[in-house]
Parts: structure tokens; sequence; C-alpha cells
């Protein structure tokens, strides 16, 4: 099959009627609707369908745009501002990590790497027992998971690993680290590689290819380049009324000057754990207990590179499909930050930003790239009692901003994680490591590795942090002194506003979150439509 042939489906139900519309080309509004749907990503996604399928009047809004599989070109410097929030450019407020949110219908879906891990139990028996959240189990999520796993094709991965990938397999078998395969939310995978600019033959089971379609089929309304502003609130502030907000131009970031006000009986918040506290806090709408925006987690990453005397094109082939919880578990929960160990694919313009050095140096590395692979570890962030994440806050303009001091916890687990990675591509057959710090250069031996990170200062911008995983913000909880929603996404004062994105968790996931999306915001779906039927609204 060649790509002029594969089938299309947002071209095709735009094309046939559906009720989706730019807010790019839009008047002024006022719209009423059973429900509202503030963002696309996996919750609102699967919200839409749930509650459309139900047979209720559903309005989703979407402050990026609508694209398909036809403007997925594999272009770094086209697929940043389209698809990313803030041009994949987000970072915390000491610019200290780099954070890749998506921005576009689908959200992130659209331009994650296809990773999908249930929510791991020890993190399940935390919320249960330390959060009070008494019907979040393994056994009780099971059946989400499952629903969710079979609705995005989420499997194994069944070819072999890409070279890359391979590297972090090689090492870990060298030193009898335990490494298994991650599973992908894909069908008919074409195992390109640049999964992060989108999937250009919809073999990604993202939310525009899935639940989104499916909703629009079954009559919900999308608008796009529609930003909301803020939630109104009745005068006891006890439900909400509606959203407002305004639209944006064609390029994603200017305003066209016109505004819209919808009028909705159940509002469904899914803007992401950074978009979705910035708006109630834009509206005023702070919890009693000051909750919302607080402990937001991250998965703080860190990187190693390491050139390999073959080529590994990390480029090409699916980007992650092996990874190492083995130091998730070498202490306790609480005790110090465990690392997940995965692998990311490379591609030019964001090594640029991302690697160390510049000018020259930099140009010489990157002309290597055929034969540079990196690890990643992933910080399991949120359990230790030093680990509280950060927190959002509004900027002058009212747009969001994410406060998240790294303090010695975090460092103390990224020496570690610089060590083990080091250590496993140096057994993997790497002639020489490049720990992806300003002040590293490239270690020949494991000794001089080990060294060298020993004496790495441990300060933000020196050491390179990114995160593709937001969570927290708007914590579940077991009551409404200590969290802002319940355990089914219900907001505690607002009673008819349930969340349904990453926001909701109370600590950070400990795996890739988008399997975890998905199935709490099925579960929480499923409530809201109990509580509608059982009660009108």
């Amino acid at each position: 099959m060649s790509r002029a042939t594969i089938p299309d489906p947002v071209a095709a139900g735009v094309a046939a009627g559906w009720k989706a519309q730019d807010g790019a080309t839009l008047p002024d509004l006022e719209l009423r609707a059973d429900v509202v749907i503030v963002g696309s990503g996996a919750g609102g996604g699967m919200a839409a369908e749930q509650l459309a399928a139900a047979g209720l009047d559903v309005l989703l809004l979407e402050e990026g745009g609508l694209y398909s599989s036809r403007d997925f070109r594999l272009l770094e410097a086209q697929a940043y501002p389209e698809l990313y929030q803030e041009s994949a450019c987000r970072k915390t407020a000491d610019k200290g990590i780099s954070i890749l949110q998506g921005k576009a219908v689908g959200g992130s879906t659209v331009v994650n790497w296809t990773s999908s891990f249930r929510t791991p139990p020890d993190t399940l028996n935390w919320w249960r027992e330390r959060h009070r959240l008494g019907g979040v189990s393994e056994e009780t999520m099971r059946p989400w998971f499952e629903q969710a796993e079979a609705r995005l094709g989420i499997a194994d991965w069944l070819p072999d690993p890409n070279p890359n990938n391979a590297v972090l397999a090689r090492g870990c078998e060298a030193l009898g680290i335990a490494y298994k395969r991650i599973r992908r939310n894909v069908r008919g995978c074409w195992n390109l590689g640049y999964c992060g600019m989108g999937c250009p033959t919809n073999a990604k089971q993202s939310m525009l290819v899935t639940a989104i379609p499916a909703a629009l089929e079954h009559g919900a309304r999308l608008i796009c380049r529609a930003r909301v502003d803020r939630l109104r609130a009745n005068a006891g502030r006890t439900r909400l009324e509606g959203v407002e907000g305004r639209f944006l131009a064609a390029d994603g970031v200017s305003e066209t000057g016109r505004r819209f006000k919808v009028t909705a009986a159940q509002v469904v918040l899914a803007a992401g754990a950074i978009g979705s506290p910035a708006i109630l806090l834009r509206s005023g709408l702070i919890d009693p207990g000051g909750h919302t925006g607080t402990r937001t987690f991250l998965h703080p990453v860190v990187l190693s590179a390491a050139l390999m005397p073959e080529p590994v094109e990390p480029f090409n082939g699916a980007p992650q499909t092996v990874y190492s919880d083995h130091f998730m578990h070498e202490h306790a929960l609480d005790g110090l930050l465990g690392y997940k160990l995965e692998v990311p694919p490379i591609h030019p313009l964001l090594a640029s930003i991302t690697f160390p050095g510049f000018g020259a140096a930099q140009s010489a590395l990157l002309r290597r790239l055929p034969h540079l692979h990196a690890t990643l570890a992933l910080l399991r962030d949120g359990f230790h009692s030093e680990s509280r994440g950060g927190q959002v806050r509004l900027r002058g303009d009212g747009s969001p901003e994410l406060d998240y001091p790294l303090n010695e916890v975090v460092w103390e687990g990224a020496r570690r994680a610089w060590l083990s990675m080091a250590e496993i591509q140096f057994a993997a057959g790497a002639r020489q490591v490049l720990t992806v710090h300003e002040q590293a250069g490239l270690a020949r031996s494991w000794s001089e590795a080990r060294t060298t990170i020993a004496g790495l200062a441990l300060k933000p911008l020196l050491a390179k942090v990114v995160s593709a995983h937001v969570m927290g913000g708007l914590a579940m909880s077991g009551d409404a002194d200590s969290g802002v929603v319940d355990e089914w996404g219900r907001h505690w004062q607002l009673g008819n506003l349930t969340v349904v994105d990453g926001s909701v968790f109370p600590s950070s996931v400990g795996a890739n979150p988008q399997l975890s999306v998905y199935a709490f915001a099925l579960r929480s779906v499923a409530a809201l439509l109990q509580r509608m039927r059982g009660a009108g609204g």
C-alpha cells in the first residue's frame, strides 16, 4: 500500500458532513450543549465518544487545529509549531525543564511515541491507601484497562526492536538486568520512527483516528482553535453554567478578536495537567483547601547518549519498544526516587536543543547521528516525602506556567540514573558515552564516565532535564479537604464538573501515562452517565 491509498478518516468525515468547525473562521458565537468538553486528548477524546454514543448533545472544544494524516510530512520544522504547545519549547518557570505537550485535535495522543503501560499496581495501592481512594485497585481498574486496550489496539510489539532500542536490551542482558518489551497502541504500523510528528499512515490509534471520529459520527460537534478562558459558575459556586473563551487564528497563536460562550448542563475538563488547573485558576474557582494547581508531577527525565560502533539510525523504526523497571524497585516506593529506562528516538532539531554544547562541537556530534544512541531515565516523583512536584500558576497575561523546583531528592536520583545508563551503554558496546549535561564530555570508558558523573554540578540548565508526562494539579482524594476531585473525577465543590485528564493523579504514575488517562477517563465518564441518568444531570 502506498501513502496515497491510505484511508484518511478525518478528511472523509469532514467531506461527509461532520459538525467540525475551525474557530479561525467563525464569528462570535453563543452555543448550548448537554455536555461541553474542554480538550480533545486522551481524556477528552474518550469522553466525547462515550457521551455522544449515549445520545447526548456533545460539544468538543480544542485549542489546537484539526489535522489529518495527509498533513503529517515528517518534518520537525512543520510539526512542532503545529502540533505542540509553545512549538515544543514549553519550559518550567526557571527554564530548567523542557516539557513536550500536544496541541491539536487529539492532543498528545497525536504526537506521543505509542508506549502503553497500565498504571503499576504499587501506584494504585499507594493511591488507595495514602489518598483514601477506596475504589481504585488493580482488580477494579482491570476492566477499564481492558476496554481501552481493545478500543485502541494496544498489544505486544512483535517485530524485533530497532537497533536504537536493541542497545538497551543488549546492555541489560550483559549486566543481568531485567528488561521487557513495550506494548504499543498501533494497528498496521509501518515502523517509520517519526511518531512524534504525527502518524502519516494512521497506524497510531490516537484519538484523532479513533474516538473523535466515532464521536462525530454519533453527532458530536467539534470546534478547533477555540481557547477556553474561564468557566462560569452560579452565584453559590456549586455548579457551572458553562464556559467562555476566544477563537485563535490559523497560526494557532494570534487571536481573531472573536469570542464564544457555551451554556451546558455538564462540563468535562480535559485540557491537560497544566491547562486544566490554569482554567480553574483563571476562573477564580480554587478549591477551599487551595490544592488547585499544586502537586503537579512530571516524571523528570535525564538522558545519556552513546556513540556506537555500528549504525543505529535512531530516527528509524518504532521509537520505544524496550524498557527496564529494574531501578524502579531498588528502594521502597517512598524511598530514593526509582526510575524507568527507555529509549527515545533522535531527530536533528530536538537533538540540537537537547544535547550539550553548541557551534562546531555540537555540529561534530550531530554529524555522527547515525551512530548516536540515547537512553532516558524517567524519574518517579510524588512518593518520597520531599518529592512534592511543582505548582501551576498564571502569568500576567493569564497563560499557564509550571514552577517545578529541582531539589536534592531529584538530583540524587538523576546522578544514580546517569551512572546506570552509562554502565549499560558501555556494556552494550558503546565506544563513547556522553552524559547529557553541559559540563560532561565524551567518556571513553565506564571508569571515566563514573568519575565524570560524580563531579557534575547538579544545577538547572547545566543538566538537561525534559519531560513529556504532566500529572497532578487537580488530584483525586478521599475527601474534599485533601484534594480537588473525588475518585470518579467529580469536582468536590462544583457538582457538574468532571475532570478526565492526567491532572487527577495524586502522584506521578511511574510509567508513560496515556493508558492510565484512557482507563480513568472511561471510568469517570461511566459514573457521569450514571449520575445523569439517575438524577437528571
